[in-house]
């Protein structure tokens, strides 16, 4: 079995920027262990899978796999995949997205780049005492100020963009945080060239440090929209390969903008006895 795939390069700044997604059209889903066989073999931060959406609410259903595990949102393979769809579909000014725990997402045409709607995901409750004590040593550095969202969002607030730069975690230390929860630790402060800066450590995923996070920013725009007293500021994620995005929070919404660009295109050859396992 011949699969179509792209890697594209979402939230890219330039060449070798931003951060790398596969995105793969099937014509109904696979069993799941072989979508994450397929996902571990591409070893990105995520592969997207999509399949024809049956009703009229969406274009196409999406799921993410990393290479470990199927998350519940993913930000920047979703831009890849609308990037993918508007770039096929030139006359396409929107493409909508069915996920099985995000509802319905939507990347549209923003000029030369793309704007997505994700939902907003606030952080709703500050951590403080032996739980705040455990993050700034896993971290390896005190933040002013740590919030979480549930259980599996943590963010870390820092005075200066250099403290988020300085940061060397310890993997191991993240990890014990929340044993057997996917958890997702975003670090942040006001930015230099931007007026957010974050970075973000997705130990439980298999990927210690994500390039661009599309999610964390659906977690981090309304406490920056807050603090800023607006709803509208840029944002760059200090990565390795680095990306930049412009955040816009409105009512229960994230809109997300940025560039994208395709660097592979090619097909993903399936054995048949993948399937029959």
């Amino acid at each position: 079995m011949r699969l179509p795939f792209t890697q594209v390069d979402a939230f890219a700044a330039g060449a070798f920027t931003g951060n790398p997604a596969a995105v793969m059209f099937l014509e109904q889903y696979l069993p799941d262990a072989v979508l994450q066989g397929i996902a571990a073999d591409n070893n990105l931060s995520e592969t997207a899978f999509l399949v024809p959406h049956a009703g009229a609410d969406a274009d196409f259903d999406l799921r993410w796999f990393t290479p470990k595990l199927e998350v519940a949102l993913c930000g920047h393979a979703t831009l890849a995949s609308g990037h993918v769809v508007l770039d096929a579909l030139p006359d396409l000014a929107l493409v909508r997205f069915q996920t099985r725990s995000a509802g319905v997402l939507s990347v549209a045409r923003a000029d030369d780049r793309l704007a997505m709607r994700l939902p907003a995901w606030p952080a709703q409750r500050r951590v403080t005492g032996a739980q705040a004590t455990a993050i700034a040593a896993a971290l390896g550095a005190p933040p002013v100020e740590i919030w979480a969202r549930g259980q599996d969002y943590l963010v870390a607030m820092f005075d200066s963009p250099d403290q988020v730069r300085a940061l060397r975690p310890d993997f191991r230390a993240v990890l014990a945080l929340a044993p057997g929860i996917d958890l997702m630790l975003i670090a942040t402060a006001p930015g230099e060239n931007s007026d957010v800066l974050s970075r973000v450590f997705v130990p439980a995923c298999g990927v210690d440090e994500d390039p661009v996070t599309g999610s964390a920013h659906a977690v981090i725009a309304p406490l920056w929209a807050k603090r800023f007293g607006r709803s509208q500021f840029s944002a760059v994620q200090a990565s390795a390969r680095g990306g930049r995005l412009d955040c816009r929070v409105e009512g229960d919404s994230v809109i997300l903008t940025g560039q994208a660009r395709t660097v592979i295109r090619g097909e993903y050859d399936l054995p048949d006895d993948a399937i029959r396992r």
